[in-house]
């Protein structure tokens, strides 16, 4: 078996605002398996900055996996514990390469195009004028499920943004997501969760920064609507130390991205321990490629969750792969008709 890898930069269509700064580039890393006459290819999603294996020796650990891919999957899987997007790539590159074709990971009545999955319709952070654009653009797509970056603007005008939503819809008609990433106080955080309350939103995503285990507790335990950990899952590596933050946060919902913490497999261990605490989960992408994000889809599928998820981030790119993933309607269908494009 031969294996190499490269590296290849995502340009975005336009800056695209988190709490933590705006993106214009994103770098990802492909992972090509060779082996009697087949191919697989797996996607290793680092995120510069938020990524737990945001590390120097980054590439010297691809470096490593390529000169060592006869060990084989699991063995490599369990070598690369601390860099969870290494884990993903190597995980998807072996289930690509086993596959009849190494685009179809998880052949199902998605990839048949018969199904679809629902997904949220995610507006991203800038001035109000242009996510008030995003806003009514995602509804007038389709979207009965919105989620709205926020946190880097001011609170009043993010209020305003959802009263405009409430003002046109229901939470029947349309349902809303709030992703803070980390960017409140907690001193402040349960005055603004208590506004948040009056428009009816489904959750919102990390309240406050990870590591205040004991103040996002307390914010779990008193807040007036729900909280889903996304950023606080990153870094916890052993299923006794998931258990551990679950039981002390007790947190209404988890978010998991495959890339960020460790793939199909990482990811299930955490479904597996969210489901016996009656925490419930959804699945987001980590800004991937399609590569990437084609895989996570169809595995997603298999898992039956009926709530949208978070997979809409394939249209962000000016040079993403082609694919056969489509958005309709506030769904994601994959369509057999349509063919990839070169890597």
């Amino acid at each position: 078996m031969k294996a190499t890898y490269k590296r290849y930069d995502l340009n975005f269509k336009r800056p695209s605002g988190t709490s933590r700064g705006v993106l214009t580039q994103k770098e990802t890393w492909f992972l090509f398996l060779e082996h009697d006459g087949k191919t697989g290819i797996g996607e290793c999603g680092l995120l510069r900055g938020l990524s737990v294996d945001d590390r120097p020796d980054y590439e010297q650990k691809l470096q490593w996996v390529c000169k060592n891919i006869h060990l084989g999957e699991k063995v490599l899987w369990e070598s690369f514990v601390e860099f969870p997007s290494i884990q993903f790539g190597i995980e998807m590159a072996f289930r690509s390469l086993e596959s009849e074709n190494p685009f179809v990971l998880f052949p199902s009545e998605f990839t048949n195009g018969q199904k679809s999955i629902a997904i949220n319709g995610l507006v991203w952070m800038g001035n109000e004028a242009y996510m008030l654009e995003q806003i009514r653009e995602k509804i007038a797509s389709g979207f009965s499920c919105i989620k709205l970056k926020i946190g880097a603007i001011d609170f009043e005008k993010e209020l305003d943004l959802l009263r405009f939503i409430r003002s046109n819809f229901t939470s029947g008609q349309i349902e809303i997501r709030v992703d803070a990433n980390g960017a409140f106080t907690y001193d402040s955080a349960l005055d603004k969760l208590n506004q948040l309350f009056g428009f009816e939103l489904h959750s919102i995503e990390q309240p406050i920064a990870k590591n205040q285990t004991d103040k996002m507790a307390k914010l779990c335990s008193d807040t007036p609507f729900p909280i889903a950990l996304d950023e606080e899952l990153i870094g916890v590596f052993t299923a006794q130390e998931k258990a551990d933050l679950l039981d002390k946060i007790k947190p209404q919902y988890i978010i998991l991205k495959p890339n960020f913490v460790g793939g199909f497999r990482g990811s299930q261990q955490w479904i597996d321990l969210a489901e016996a605490r009656n925490i419930g989960w959804w699945i987001t992408s980590a800004l991937e490629s399609n590569i990437g994000l084609n895989a996570i889809a169809q595995w997603t599928y298999t898992l039956g969750n009926l709530m949208p998820q978070g997979l809409g981030t394939g249209a962000l790119y000016t040079n993403n792969i082609d694919s056969p993933l489509v958005v309709k309607n506030g769904s994601l269908w994959y369509d057999p008709k349509l063919d990839w494009g070169k890597i």
